[in-house]
């Protein structure tokens, strides 16, 4: 991430932002595959579908690398505010638990399965309320540890 002290705009902050904007344009292409009318074949649904979760699921394990990695976004939050530790244990477990609902869709949405649209559509509206809230509390994070507001992307 580099060294507490740069300044928002400055190499860490905008590649935050441009982590954050990546996921939140994949997260918005499996709102819309999601919301698709499956009138133009399940079998078409579910391969858009899963298309837009195989990019999600690039997208958050790149977050986690980006937050998780031994010079991740973490390691500078805890050096810098050791006191924010619960949180980023928080998140992390997070992780765990947002990728293994992405693992379950993705191998729900498999071709040439039969799919329910009904509990995917569930289980990804589920996913992406998980992600909202996730992505949140991390920039709450950010911004309890070094004052600095990441924002929303452009």
């Amino acid at each position: 991430m580099g060294t507490s002290s740069s300044a928002p705009g400055e190499a860490p902050w905008g590649a935050l932002r441009r982590q954050r904007a990546e996921l939140r344009e994949s997260m918005s292409a499996l709102e819309l595959a999601l919301a698709a009318p499956v009138s133009g074949g399940q079998a078409r649904w579910s391969e858009r579908v899963h298309v837009a979760l195989v990019e999600l699921s690039a997208d958050v394990r790149g977050h986690i690398d980006f937050t998780e990695g031994s010079e991740g976004l973490y390691v500078e939050i805890l050096a810098t505010a050791p006191r924010l530790s619960e949180a980023v244990a928080h998140l992390t477990q997070e992780h765990v638990e947002i990728t293994g609902l992405l693992d379950d869709l993705l191998a729900s949405t498999l071709p040439p399965a039969s799919v329910d649209v009904v509990e995917v559509r569930g289980g990804g509206n589920s996913l992406l309320g998980r992600l909202v809230s996730h992505r949140q509390r991390g920039s709450d994070l950010v911004y309890e540890a070094f004052e600095c507001d990441i924002g929303g992307e452009t």
